[in-house]
C-alpha cells in the first residue's frame, strides 16, 4: 500500500470522528481552542490505539490466511465502508450531526463535553479502526507508520470539525461518513486489484 493510499484510508477512517466532532461543535457556537484540541485528542488517540490493537491481532494469524489475505482485506474494508455509507444515509448513533431532538438549550460558549461521554464516543467511532488494523497487518503495512498517521489525521479532522461545526453541521450532515465509507471501499478494491494484477 502506497503512502498516498494509506493517507486516503486515514481520511476515510477519520470521517466518523469528524462527523461526531461536527455534532459537538454544532452544539457550541464558540468553542475554545483548548477544548477543541482536547476533544480532538480523544478521537485521535482512540483511532491510533485501535489501529495498533487490530494490527497486533491481524499479525497473529496472518500466516494462516496468507493465500487469501487480499480477499479478506477487500471484504473487511467493504463491510466497514458499507456500514459507514448506511449510517450516513440512515443515521448512526454515535455520529449523528443533527441537533439533539431533546429540547435542551445549546451548550454555553466554551462548555467542555463530559470526559466520560467523550471517551465512549471516541471508542465508538474508532471500532472500525481496529478492523482496519487487522487489514493493514494482512497487507504488510508498517504499524509504526499507519497508527500515528491515522491518529494524527483523525485529530486534525476532529479539531476542524469542532471549530467549524456550527457552520458545517447543517451543510455537511452525514455526507462526511458517506464519502469516508466510499473511500474505504475504493482502497479495498485497490488492494484486491493490485494483488490480482501482480499474480
Amino acid at each position: 500500500m502506497t503512502l498516498a493510499a494509506l493517507f486516503i484510508l486515514a481520511i476515510g477512517l477519520g470521517s466518523d470522528a469528524f462527523a461526531a466532532a461536527v455534532a459537538n461543535g454544532a452544539a457550541n457556537a464558540h468553542p475554545r481552542l483548548r477544548d477543541a484540541c482536547a476533544t480532538a485528542a480523544y478521537f485521535g488517540t482512540a483511532e491510533g490505539l485501535m489501529v495498533a490493537l487490530g494490527f497486533a491481532l491481524g499479525a497473529g494469524f496472518r500466516g494462516m490466511i496468507e493465500s487469501v489475505d487480499h480477499w479478506v482485506a477487500f471484504g473487511l474494508l467493504s463491510v466497514i465502508g458499507g456500514k459507514m455509507i448506511r449510517d450516513g444515509l440512515f443515521g448512526g448513533e454515535e455520529s449523528d450531526p443533527d441537533p439533539d431532538p431533546d429540547p435542551q438549550p445549546t451548550a454555553a460558549p466554551g462548555a467542555r463535553p463530559a470526559a466520560g461521554r467523550m471517551v465512549l464516543t471516541a471508542i465508538g467511532t474508532s471500532i472500525d479502526s481496529a478492523v482496519v488494523g487487522i487489514t493493514l497487518a494482512l497487507v504488510g503495512v508498517s504499524v509504526a507508520l499507519a497508527a500515528p498517521l491515522i491518529g494524527l489525521t483523525s485529530f486534525t479532522m476532529s479539531l476542524a470539525g469542532v471549530l467549524l461545526g456550527h457552520r458545517l453541521g447543517p451543510l455537511l450532515g452525514r455526507r462526511a461518513e458517506i464519502l469516508g465509507g466510499a473511500a474505504l471501499i475504493l482502497i479495498g478494491a485497490h488492494i484486491l486489484i493490485d494483488h490480482l494484477s501482480a499474480g
